[in-house]
C-alpha cells in the first residue's frame, strides 16, 4: 500500500513531468540542433541531405568542411603519415600550436605499428621485418622526448610503452589504446583543433545542453531535491532520485 511520502512523490513527479512535455520545443529549434551537430562533427554529406530535407540552412559553406573531414576520415582509418602530411599542408603551424594534439597523433602512429606486429608471421622475415622493433625505435625516437619536454604525459605514454609486454596488446590491461574508439578520439580532438583554428565553434550545441542538464541534475542532487533524474542520457531514461 502506497504510504504519504510516496504519493506526494509520485504527484510530483507526475506535475514535473507534465511541466516538461507541455516545454515549447519547435520542430525549427531541433532541425537547427541536428543541424548544427552534423557541420561540428563533420558529417557533410548528412547535413547536406538533411538541409534538403528539413529545409533548414548551414551555417557555413559546406564545401569548406571537405578538408577537415579528410582528415578526420584518414585518422579514423589509422593512416597517421597521411594525416600528419594533410595537417602540415592545411595550415603547417596548427601541431607546433598543440603539442598535446602532436603527442596523440605520434602516439597513435605508435599504436599502429604495434597493431601491424599482431598481423605479421610469428617469425620476422626478410618480407616481414619486425614491426615491434621499428616500433621501439619509433618510440624512443619520436615520444620519448615528448614525455621530457611535457611532464603531464608521462601517465599516457607509459601506458602506451606498457603494450610492449604483452604479446597480444589488445587484451592487455591497456587494450582500450588498441581499440576503434581510441583512433575516434585523436579524430574529434584533431577535428576540434581545425574548427578552432577556423574561428569555429568546436563543440556542438547539443553537447553544450547535455552539459547543462548534467550540471542542473548534480546540482538538485547536492541539494537533496527530490526530481525525475535522467540517469541514462543516451536512452534518455528517467526515474525518480532523492
Amino acid at each position: 500500500m502506497m504510504n504519504s511520502f510516496e504519493a506526494m512523490e509520485d504527484s510530483q513527479t507526475s506535475e514535473w513531468m507534465t511541466q516538461l512535455e507541455s516545454a515549447p520545443v519547435s520542430r525549427s529549434e531541433m532541425n537547427i540542433l541536428v543541424m548544427d551537430y552534423l557541420i561540428t562533427e563533420g558529417y557533410r554529406d548528412a547535413a547536406d541531405s538533411f538541409m534538403k530535407e528539413a529545409g533548414v540552412e548551414s551555417s557555413i559553406d559546406l564545401d569548406t568542411m571537405s578538408e577537415r573531414i579528410k582528415i578526420r576520415e584518414a585518422m579514423n582509418e589509422g593512416k597517421v603519415d597521411q594525416v600528419t602530411e594533410m595537417i602540415n599542408d592545411f595550415d603547417p603551424e596548427l601541431l607546433d600550436m598543440k603539442p598535446m594534439l602532436y603527442f596523440h597523433i605520434q602516439q597513435q602512429k605508435l599504436i599502429e605499428f604495434i597493431r601491424a606486429n599482431e598481423s605479421q608471421p610469428v617469425k620476422p622475415s626478410p618480407s616481414f621485418p619486425d614491426k615491434m622493433e621499428e616500433a621501439l625505435t619509433f618510440a624512443q625516437r619520436e615520444l620519448a622526448p615528448h614525455g621530457e619536454e611535457h611532464p603531464e604525459i608521462l601517465p599516457e605514454l607509459e601506458r602506451c610503452m606498457a603494450l610492449f609486454a604483452f604479446p597480444h596488446p589488445e587484451s592487455s590491461p591497456f587494450g582500450d589504446l588498441m581499440k576503434p574508439s581510441h583512433k575516434h578520439l585523436v579524430a574529434g580532438e584533431l577535428n576540434a583543433a581545425i574548427l578552432e583554428s577556423q574561428n569555429e565553434q568546436t563543440t556542438t550545441k547539443l553537447h553544450s545542453i547535455m552539459r547543462i542538464l548534467l550540471w542542473a541534475q548534480d546540482q538538485l542532487t547536492q541539494n537533496k531535491v527530490s526530481f525525475p533524474k535522467m540517469d541514462d542520457i543516451s536512452s534518455g531514461v528517467i526515474s525518480n532520485t532523492l
